[in-house]
């Protein structure tokens, strides 16, 4: 038998990983095992045989989040014992999060502020704040301000709770998320950061002071009036803002048949409700605009046979398929990575059609 075949797997999935020499970032198939990370080619609807390269874990660090790419916000780092630095992407912060539990036990580097000793000195409050928001106003290391979607309406200029959370992770401003929820919290309560859409204003109004702020994305916040701002908070509504403005129900990486060329590609897969959309992103592009979506409603979505190539399907492509019909009777194939990821997308979109 096999050596590799009796390593034990710990995880396995998708991952977009930026490469070495050309920095562009590619879709490729990940294998977790006790000591190192696998990494395969898949095309054509399946994982080739050979692996593309491996990532040896013993003494690796961990960047969790890695923020120094703007459009990916749920980019880790893993750098080896000898200096070498992997950045991949995972398709949602809790997918990231569960890849980066470190193996290997590695503990994270101490803080530059702890937030414990500067709660054990109220004296500290105001200096500590006024610190705090000045890094996260840089304009080389700060928090991004960038445009978001809620219920319609798109703001200009503000950045969401959990992109918040995850700057002071990353920054060693706090050594969990829920400390810096408690962070944060606190700098919402004293005047540092503000409110901006529904979400979190609501929040605001009727939570308690430990939960008055948001580790979510679809909250939003900014820096407040009195500070000097790169850029004024704008609402502005499009029709496209509209489609984009339901509550993410699920997202993950799948592998879709494209309509002209049948050729299949990984792609970021978002389900929405209120409106019910699903939207596709290609994980290799920086643009963080949807390459195609359509809306859920009047579709019809099957469960496509194991057994065989199905009819419309191109290429030997087999197992974990499953299609939807759109109302103006456009056919979408889709692969998912396991018949369970299958079942749980069917029963997902079923719910939102």
């Amino acid at each position: 038998m096999d050596a590799d075949n009796e390593i034990p797997v710990l995880r396995e999935g998708f991952l977009v990983k930026r490469g070495h020499i050309v920095h562009n970032w590619k879709a490729r198939w990940f294998v977790l095992t006790p000591d190192k990370l696998l990494y395969y080619k898949y095309e054509g609807g399946k994982r080739d045989s050979c692996q593309r390269g491996k990532i040896l874990l013993k003494d690796c660090l961990i960047t969790c989040p890695f923020l120094e790419y703007e459009n990916r916000p749920l980019a880790f780092k893993l750098q080896t014992k000898h200096g070498v630095d992997h950045f991949l992407e995972a398709c949602s912060r809790e997918e990231r999060d569960e890849w980066a539990v470190n193996p290997t036990d590695t503990v994270a580097p101490m803080r530059l502020f702890s937030l414990s000793y500067v709660l054990l000195k109220p004296c500290y409050f105001t200096l500590f704040y006024s610190k705090v928001l000045d890094s996260m106003y840089d304009v080389h290391s700060g928090i991004k301000l960038s445009n978001h979607v809620e219920q319609g309406s798109t703001y200009s200029n503000c950045f969401s709770g959990s992109a918040v959370v995850d700057w002071l992770v990353f920054m060693q401003l706090s050594l969990t998320r829920g400390e810096a929820v408690t962070l944060a919290s606190a700098l919402l309560e004293e005047g540092f950061l503000r409110t901006v859409g529904l979400r979190s204003v609501e929040a605001l109004r009727t939570a308690s002071l430990s939960e008055q702020f948001m580790d979510d994305s679809t909250a939003l916040y900014s820096f407040p009036d009195s500070f000097k701002k790169r850029g004024g908070v704008k609402s502005e509504r499009s029709r496209s803002a509209l489609e984009l403005s339901g509550k993410v129900v699920k997202r993950g990486y799948l592998l879709k048949q494209g309509h002209r060329r049948k050729n299949w590609k990984v792609r970021l897969f978002v389900l929405r409700s209120e409106p019910d959309f699903l939207h596709y992103y290609d994980p290799t592009k920086d643009d963080i605009s949807p390459v195609g979506g359509f809306s859920l409603r009047g579709c019809l979505i099957s469960s496509l046979d194991d057994n065989g190539v199905p009819s419309g399907v191109k290429g030997n492509i087999q197992g974990n398929l499953f299609k939807i019909i759109t109302k103006s009777d456009i056919h979408y194939f889709i692969q998912a990575p396991t018949h369970q990821e299958k079942m749980n997308w069917i029963d997902a979109i079923r719910e939102h059609t």
